[in-house]
């Protein structure tokens, strides 16, 4: 997310966030039976080596978990404030669900969401976690054995206190997912009051068995140490931090995150890895997005994207590769990183996965920089300063 105002109001960031939370588990029937769907994502036995459709699975920091090199963003899924133009319908749910089978199908079995995507208070709207536990669902009763890692969010409200909230929290998630536990448990953004009780909540959650791993999202370096020593001392790593981080938003380069996440054993997963599409080329200063991004990236903004696009387009010929596979495989190049693109259709998760099986050279990852170092980056999520 990315905001114009640098000096946004956080009082109605947090109320803004509350009224995408469907209350508990109002909107969702949760039945005594729960399908249980460990999404434990093993690693291929035997198999180094990249192909065409997907590559090796990776640990998330020094946890346990394993999960594909490129994952899918579910923030689209359900909402209605800043994506789909403001509506959804049907058509918006069936593209959804094709999206999330093509993913499948393709070998990238890593699914983010959270509590505050999609919104059951408004009309039309539905919360994301409550559509991927449905699509998974579905898919389960078709393929029985199809592996499925879930990660989603808790969200630091200002008026969520202790450890008791985070694992309410994360069962009243549990109930919309429609799951008994969840792969990756994360804390959205650091508390305007502290994060103390909410580290030991999540702690409290790998100990009860509802988590496989956890992270936290947002977190600065000083407030990602903080986090990774208290879980440290229970013996828990800190599996992730999610940030924005792309070609063109990179501050995690230059605040310290990247480096503190390597030295620590903590991996980046990476949401806007093309900028919320500006990085995919089929926008330009006479079509700009439409919606709350057309703000962000206006054409303004979109004129001098010009020449790093020219040249993303210049490199993926030379691979056969959109400029969308050439943005996320320059993050896959960082190490250490798992972008989480939004896939909103079939179509696009199909061309996610053609970013992986392949790499850029040394030199051009550095071309690439050097280029987007040119462009003053967009304003960043205002809790990335909290």
């Amino acid at each position: 997310m990315t905001s114009t105002d640098p000096v946004l109001d956080l009082n109605w960031f947090f109320v803004h966030m509350a009224l995408h939370i469907s209350s508990s588990c109002f909107a969702v029937m949760c039945h005594s039976r729960v399908h249980r769907i460990r999404a434990t994502a093993a690693a291929s036995e035997g198999s180094s080596t990249l192909n065409t459709v997907t590559e090796e699975k990776v640990n998330l920091g020094n946890s346990d978990l394993k999960v594909t090199r490129l994952g899918i963003g579910a923030w689209s899924w359900g909402d209605t404030t800043y994506w789909n133009d403001l509506e959804w319908n049907d058509r918006n749910e069936k593209a959804a669900r094709d999206a999330f089978n093509a993913s499948i199908d393709g070998g990238l079995t890593f699914f983010d969401t959270a509590e505050v995507y999609g919104s059951g208070l408004a009309l039309g709207a539905i919360n994301s976690e409550v559509l991927l536990g449905r699509y998974i669902k579905e898919r389960k009763e078709k393929d029985p054995d199809v592996e499925v890692a879930v990660a989603t969010k808790f969200a630091a409200l200002p008026w969520r206190f202790g450890r008791q909230s985070v694992l309410k929290a994360l069962n009243d998630s549990l109930c919309r997912l429609g799951l008994t536990s969840v792969d990756l448990y994360q804390l959205h953004w650091p508390g305007v009051w502290g994060n103390e009780g909410y580290i030991d909540g999540l702690g409290d959650a790998v100990e009860k068995g509802l988590v496989k791993a956890v992270g936290v999202s947002n977190y600065n370096e000083k407030r990602l140490r903080e986090a990774y020593e208290k879980l440290k001392k229970r013996g828990i790593p800190l599996a992730s931090n999610q940030v924005n981080y792309s070609l063109i938003y990179r501050a995690p380069e230059e605040n310290g995150v990247k480096s503190a996440c390597d030295e620590l054993g903590i991996t980046i997963i990476a949401y806007s890895p093309i900028a919320q599409g500006a990085l995919s080329g089929k926008y330009t200063p006479d079509k700009p997005p439409s919606g709350p991004r057309g703000r962000i990236y206006t054409p303004e903004f979109l004129t001098r994207l010009q020449p790093l696009l020219n040249k993303i387009t210049e490199i993926g010929e030379k691979y056969d590769k959109t400029p969308t596979q050439v943005s996320l495989n320059w993050l896959v190049a960082q190490d250490n990183v798992v972008p989480i693109p939004g896939a909103k259709t079939k179509e696009q998760a199909k061309e996610f996965i053609g970013a992986l099986g392949w790499r850029l050279t040394e030199e051009e990852v550095a071309e690439l920089r050097s280029l987007a170092s040119e462009i003053k980056p967009v304003i960043g999520f205002p809790v990335e300063n909290l």
